[in-house]
């Protein structure tokens, strides 16, 4: 039995992978992301993660100003070695100008949404946030799974003379926010999905 050779492009260059490298290297699997230089691939989502995901942007959609655009895992380009998939996105309409759209800008990002996964607690909770809010990246939700099955969602703000988020606020079973926009969400409504 012959061994499948080592691809080439999991041998990371010792500067770290680039958004250059993210967008130009063959055969990566469906929504590789890249942290600190390093490829990031993602595990099979659960049930649960694609629900809430679902209900969030679905929520979003509703009550969206024509200036705003929502999405659902888009690679945003952070710098150099940071090209991170947030969940759920909203973005500047200007900067989704159609379907062969395949990134987006920082500056262009209102909103990132990270849903914990069991494969991605540690970068979700701790490390995309650092990079979102160093970014720039002017509101945060991280969305946790109750007992229940339910979405509590974290909702941050970003401070930026310190550069990091502030937790603005912790919802369960009902979002209702006026920041980014205008924004009323059934958190239970996942029981009916």
């Amino acid at each position: 039995m012959d061994d499948e050779p080592f691809p080439e492009w999991l041998r990371p260059p010792s500067r770290g992978f680039t958004v250059e490298d993210l967008f130009r290297l063959p055969d990566l699997p469906p929504h590789t992301q890249l942290v600190d230089g390093g490829l990031v691939f993602r595990a099979r989502q659960s049930g649960y993660h694609s629900l809430a995901n679902s209900l969030l942007v679905e929520g979003l959609r509703r009550t969206c100003p024509e200036h705003l655009r929502v999405r659902r895992e888009m690679v945003v380009v952070l710098g150099p070695g940071q090209a991170p998939e947030p969940d759920v996105t909203v973005v500047r309409t200007e900067a989704a100008p159609g379907p062969d759209t395949d990134r987006y800008a920082v500056r262009d990002v209102v909103l990132a949404v990270e849903t914990v996964s069991p494969d991605s607690v540690i970068r979700d909770r701790e490390r995309k946030p650092q990079l979102y809010a160093a970014a720039g990246i002017p509101h945060f939700w991280l969305v946790e799974e109750s007992p229940g099955r339910r979405p509590v969602v974290h909702v941050h703000t970003l401070d930026r003379a310190a550069g990091a988020y502030v937790l603005a606020g912790v919802h369960q079973d009902r979002l209702t926010l006026s920041e980014p926009f205008g924004i009323d969400i059934d958190l239970t409504a996942i029981d009916r999905m």
